[in-house]
């Protein structure tokens, strides 16, 4: 699993801090440190994590995902 956060659209609400304390923290106001290749263990911590972000900053790619083909 990949994690992708769009930090330009991150507003360091800290809500995904809450629902995966292990994989994402927010250092000072601002700075979101995250995983991007986090075990597949937590693949639910993560996905609570993309669910509870107000502003769906927060993407997973799952490897079990087909892979999408350019047009």
């Amino acid at each position: 699993m990949r994690v992708v956060v769009d930090l330009n659209r991150c507003q360091a609400y800290a809500q995904c801090c809450y629902a995966a304390p292990d994989r994402f923290v927010l250092r000072g106001d601002e700075i979101l440190v995250y995983d991007p290749a986090p075990p597949a263990s937590d693949r639910a911590a993560v996905d609570r994590a993309v669910r509870a972000c107000p502003v769906r900053a927060i993407r997973v790619e799952h490897e079990d995902a087909p892979a999408e083909r350019p047009a």
